[in-house]
Order: structure tokens, then C-alpha cells, then sequence
């Protein structure tokens, strides 16, 4: 009867880690990019991945988003915040930047906490 005991711990010790890291990844939610444009698709794919946790996938999916639409503040917001739940935070703090640089005006970029942190600001 006792491991029944050691089995509950360790189950939930388990489901604690998995829900305080999808938290964390959940914290910011990646943008939409423009409808229409030519960087959507790869966008509306990094969108999923990125809800699945799957950042590196996400983070391709988002670096096709910028290579078709370089000007796109949200393609750079989204694979930044990728690369972040990746822990790449040099390459992440580049992107945070282009974005900001692009679309600093955009509510959803200038508050970004995750943003703000790596800008230091």
C-alpha cells in the first residue's frame, strides 16, 4: 500500500511540471500575420505548433512567416517568442527587436512582457 502512496506523488509531481510548463509557453500568445499575405500559411502552421509546444516546428513555421514577409512585426513577435520557449534567448532578443522596430505600435507587441524583458526595458 505504501508505493500506492509514492505512485500518487510522483504522478502529480508529473502533471505539476507539465501544466506549470505549458503555462509558461501559454503566457503570450503568438499574432495572426496579415490575411492575404504570403507568409499566412507558414504563420497559421507556427500558430498550432506553437499551441502544442512544439517550438522548434513553430520557430520554422515562423522563420518561413519572415522569409516571405520580412516587414512583418508578427512573424518576428511569434518566432521570437518561439525561440524564447526554446531558451535560444541571444537570437530571440534580435527578433523581439525587429518586431518591436516594425510594429511598435502594435498593443499586442509593445506590451509584451516577454518583449520587454529581453529588451530590457
Amino acid at each position: 500500500m505504501r508505493w500506492l502512496g509514492y505512485a500518487g506523488m510522483a504522478v502529480m509531481a508529473v502533471m505539476f511540471v507539465a501544466v506549470s510548463g505549458q503555462s509558461v509557453r501559454a503566457a503570450e500568445a503568438p499574432l495572426p500575420t496579415a490575411a492575404g499575405s504570403a507568409a499566412k500559411m507558414h504563420n497559421d502552421e507556427g500558430i498550432k505548433h506553437f499551441g502544442a509546444g512544439h517550438m522548434d516546428v513553430a520557430a520554422d513555421h515562423f522563420r518561413g512567416a519572415v522569409k516571405a514577409d520580412d516587414k512583418s512585426a508578427e512573424a518576428h513577435f511569434n518566432l521570437a517568442l518561439a525561440l524564447d520557449g526554446m531558451g535560444n534567448h541571444k537570437e530571440a532578443t534580435a527578433e523581439f527587436k525587429k518586431a518591436q522596430e516594425l510594429g511598435g505600435k502594435n498593443p499586442a507587441i509593445a506590451n509584451s512582457a516577454a518583449l520587454k524583458k529581453h529588451l530590457g526595458m
